[in-house]
Parts: C-alpha cells; structure tokens; sequence
C-alpha cells in the first residue's frame, strides 16, 4: 500500500512541481520565438525574482508538510486545521507586501540583476512588473496544494497544472498577437494564468470534502514559526540557487555577453522544468519522511527510501535520455534561428541532462534527511549541491580557459555532492554501505526493533483470521497478559473483518495494512486502508461506547487503549490505538 502511495503521491508532486515552473517555460519559449534574443536574456536576468517568489513560497509550503507532517503522525486534526489558518493568512501578508515593493522598484531592480542599456533595462522591468502581480496568486496556489497532497486530492493538481498551461499559452499568444503588450504583457500573461490556477486550487477548499477548516481564531503566531523553522532548511536550496543564477549570469556575461545569457536561459528554464521530477520526489520524501518518522517507524522508513530513489531515478534517467535526444528541438523552441547560439544550447542540453539522476538522488536524501530532522546535514548538502560545487566547477574550466565546458557545471556539481554525501555516510557508519537503515542514518535506539514489531498486509477475511492468532502469539511472546493477548487478537480479528466488510470494493484494489509494535511498556496497533474515509473515533462517540448493539471490536478497541488518534490523509484511513502493559 505505502508502494502504491510513493508512486501516487510521486505523479501529483511532480504536476505541482510544474506548476511553478510551466508559466517561466511557456513566457520563455514565445518570448524566443516572437520577441528575439535581448528579450529572452530579460527573461533570464528576471530569474532571480522569479526564485525569490518561489524561495518565500516553499518555506511556508515545504514548511505546512513538515508541520503537517508532525500532526497527522501525531493524529492531531485541530493542530491541522491551525496550520491550515496560519499559512493561508501569512502568504495573503507576505505576498501581498512583496508585489508592492517590486512594483514600486521594478527598475532599479533590473539594474541590480545586471540589465544595462535601455533596451535590455526596459524588457527585464517591465516583464518583472507584469509577472509580479501574480504573486498573491501563485504563493496561495503552492501551499494550497501542499494540504491537497494531505487530502489525497492529485486529481485536482493535475486540473490546475493543466489550466495553468492552457491559459498560458492562451494569454501569452494573445498578448503578441492581439494586445501587443510586449515583455509586460508576457509578464502579466503568467499572472493571469495562477488566479486561474488558484481558482481551480480553491474548488475542494470551498466544498464540503474538504477536511480542512479555515478560521481567523485558529491563525495563530505559534504555527507560523513552526511553519517557517519547519521550511526553513529546503528555502536554502532556493537561496543557493538564486545565488548560482546570479553568478552564472555574472560569468556568461563577462565571458559572452548576452548570447551566452540567453543560452543560460533556455538551459536554466529547461533544467528547472526537468528537475520538477527530482522536486516531486523531494515532496514525498519531505510528506512522508516526517509521518513515519513520527510514528517512529523504522520499516517504513527504509522501504519510503528505497522505493523513492527507484521511482525518481528511473523517472530521471528518462528526462536526461529525452533532453538529450531532443535537445535541437527543444533549444529551437527558445532560439529559431540555426546557427552558433542555437548549437550552443543545444549542447549545454546534453550536458544538463547527465546530471539528472545524481540530482535526484541528493534531493531523496536532502529531504529524508529534513523529514528526520537531520538539519544541519541537509544544509550542507544543499549548499554544495547548489551553491558552492557547480559555481567552483564553472569557475574553474573558464579559469583554464575551457568556456565551453562551463555547461558541465551542474552535473560536476551533482556527483560531487553524492560522493561526499556517501563518503560522510561511510565515515560515520565505519563501514561503506548503502544498507538504507545506514544512509538514514537513524538513530539506534530510534522506532522498535523488526522482532518487536508485527506487520501484516491484510486482503480477505483468512488473512484477517491468520493476523488475529499472530497477534495473539506476539502479545505473549512479548509478555503481555493472556487477557491482552485475546483482547488483541479480537481487535485484529473484527476492525479488520470491518474493514474488508464495509470498505473494500470489489475491484480488489484496496489495501489494508496492520501494525502492532512494543516499545517500552506501550503497545501501539495502527491499521491504515485505502478506503472511503470512515472515523470510528467520531462514529462510535455518536452512538456511546456501551451501545451493546455496536460492533464489538470498535467497542472494545476503543475502550482497552488509553488514546486513540485517527486521522484522514492522502487518501488513507488511519487509525492509531495505544495500549499500556498494565491492561486488565
């Protein structure tokens, strides 16, 4: 089931992935095509405004799934709800502010970015000024979706990745053939398209499915910190790459002028549409790392990674594989006319796109690493990955006179992380290993040890009976009574039996997974299915734990644990019950 979850969540984090980055792709390619080089160099020296839109956006969305994270490991619905409140009310603020400033210093900030000349100034201003707008728009749609991945809800991030980039093209070609607006026009075209794509985000919010609740009364300070220290760390990505477009445009410009500036446009727009794939794995190893870790679950854990690095390796692999095979046709979208710019990007394509699957597997491990709360390591991984590694690679081949060697910087970059990150892994283990238990590097006395846990994936009522008499056989092996052992084993038996009764449908598909586990004196038994939401926290309150005529296992299961934490997320039922050894 966590398998069919990973690769779910994995297609809907890489649709919510392009939606940051489809507007840039779709302003670049007509801007290419009908406005010229000097117009696609604007494009690329607005990029740093476009990464700082986007830098704020992912502290507080990267942020809601580290918080949110926290709370639905910890079954905590009101905590959600609250860090729902908190995030939608400060990105209104900060987004806000933000379009303000540039709109009031939109020129000096194009000469800060390095335009000069008129012309150039004038392009890099005005499609900052239109794309500005957008801001409230598109810092709004990104945390949104990041509780739509909590609710389960990839099939409207696809809607909206898809209205996004129907309205793009639509509002960009209108823009050169009808309005004539120029580089603001492109601008605004991309503003338009996210209060499109916000709208479409909005739907669920507004309806009655929706799980989160808005209120001013539950906007509070306390969640916005946690939020902000939560995104923090990933934020420093954005940051270093900020930093890497600002010094790579610094040495393309001294090197080549604006002919190599565009090419690092098309590249750079290229590159960051094609690590939506390394991002969207980044998003499930941040969503799901942080559940499991604190659930302290050390299976899922290790299975999380190991089905991450497959999925988004091989996803990778293909993007490199179609950037190169396609590359002429990919850098004549930007650049039309054959000639030396156009073989230029099309072999700074190839070069991009070696590094893509070393890419993601830093970013797998950058956000494992965030999700298990190994910060600091994280932090050095991204300012190598992004920062210090490629910049000191491009450097060096254009100090040794090699400029055209300078598109290597991003995969020297990327495998120079990885070593280093698997060197440190090896220094600290005292061994070399790629054991995922050793590259979590999770702590010893982290979770329950495998022989203190039982874990059974549950398909029909033979497999409901076969756990219930394990459970039983666990309970005594582990010195619990023989009255929690029977008690245990009726619980197995009937939620399961429940379960397959009233949620399994008869395509097969579903899923039920239960876990028990020992640590410490506390018993923990967590059963999480694929089916239609159900509460039997909720429900069962309805009708009173003593009803008679209510299923005997709810019954029973609730009244035998101390608490009781059920929580609805990405499309799962889970349902935790903690029990104490002293139950009689």
């Amino acid at each position: 089931m966590i398998v069919k979850l990973i690769r779910r969540m994995f297609i809907a984090q890489v649709m919510a992935s392009l939606t940051v980055t489809i507007c840039a792709v779709i302003d670049n390619i007509i801007t290419g095509q009908f406005l010229g080089v000097t117009a696609l160099a604007a494009c690329g020296l607005a990029n740093p405004v476009i990464l700082a839109i986007f830098a704020v956006t992912t502290l507080l969305s990267d942020g809601v799934r580290v918080t949110g994270g926290r709370f639905l490991g910890n079954g905590s619905q009101e905590d959600m709800d609250s860090v729902f409140s908190s995030s939608i009310a400060i990105s209104v603020i900060i987004s806000v502010t933000f379009c303000v400033f540039v709109i009031i210093f939109h020129v000096p900030l194009a000469v800060l970015l390095g335009a000069s000349g008129d012309t150039l100034i004038n392009q890099t201003s005005d499609y900052i000024l239109g794309y500005v707008i957008g801001t409230p728009a598109f810092m709004c749609s990104l945390v949104l979706i990041a509780f739509l991945e909590f609710a389960g809800q990839s099939g409207l991030i696809v809607a909206a990745t898809l209205g996004l980039t129907v309205s793009g093209v639509a509002s960009d070609l209108l823009n050169v053939y009808i309005f004539h607006g120029g580089m603001f026009g492109m601008g605004l075209a991309s503003a338009v398209s996210y209060y499109i794509a916000l709208i479409i985000t909005c739907s669920y919010f507004f309806s009655k499915q929706s799980i989160f609740k808005f209120s001013f009364a539950a906007v509070k300070l306390r969640k916005i910190r946690e939020c902000i220290v939560g995104g923090a760390p990933t934020v420093y990505d954005l940051i270093f790459g900020l930093l890497l477009v600002f010094i790579m445009n610094y040495f393309l410009m001294a090197h080549g002028g604006d002919m190599l500036v565009a090419v690092f446009a098309v590249v750079n727009t290229i590159g960051t549409m094609s690590k939506s794939v390394s991002l969207g794995a980044s998003g499930v190893s941040l969503t799901l790392s942080g559940v499991f870790y604190y659930e302290e679950n050390r299976v899922e854990l290790r299975r999380l990674l190991r089905e991450i690095i497959r999925v988004s390796t091989a996803a990778g692999a293909l993007v490199g594989i179609l950037v190169s095979l396609f590359a002429s046709s990919i850098a004549r979208l930007f650049i039309p006319e054959t000639g030396l710019v156009h073989q230029t990007a099309v072999f700074a394509l190839r070069c991009f796109s070696l590094g893509m699957i070393p890419c993601c597997i830093n970013c797998v491990l950058k956000s494992c690493y965030q999700g298990t709360q190994r910060v600091i390591r994280m932090e050095v991984i991204s300012l190598l990955q992004n920062l210090i590694l490629p910049a000191a690679a491009a450097w060096f081949v254009i100090k040794i006179g090699y400029v055209s060697g300078v598109w290597y910087y991003f995969l020297i970059g990327e495998v120079l992380t990885l070593l280093g990150v698997m060197i440190s892994i090896w220094i600290n283990k005292r061994r070399v290993t790629l054991r995922a238990e050793d590259v979590l590097l999770l702590r010893d006395d982290f979770g329950v040890p495998s022989n203190d846990v039982l874990e059974v994936n549950i398909h029909d009522i033979k497999d409901a009976m076969d756990a219930s008499h394990a459970a039983e056989t666990f309970c005594r092996a582990h010195g619990g009574s023989d009255r929690l052992a029977s008690h245990m084993a009726l619980c197995f038996e009937e939620m399961s039996t429940n379960v397959l009764t009233h949620g399994f449908l008869n395509n097969g598909h579903n899923s039920l997974s239960v876990l028990l586990q020992c640590k410490q004196g506390l018993w923990t038994l967590r059963f999480r299915d694929d089916c239609s939401p159900f509460d039997p926290v909720r429900w069962l309150s309805r009708r009173g734990a003593d009803d008679l005529n209510e299923p005997v296992g709810i019954r029973l299961a609730l009244k035998m644990a101390d608490s009781a934490h059920y929580t609805y997320s990405m499309n799962l039922n889970n349902l935790a019950l903690y029990l104490r050894d002293d139950y009689v």
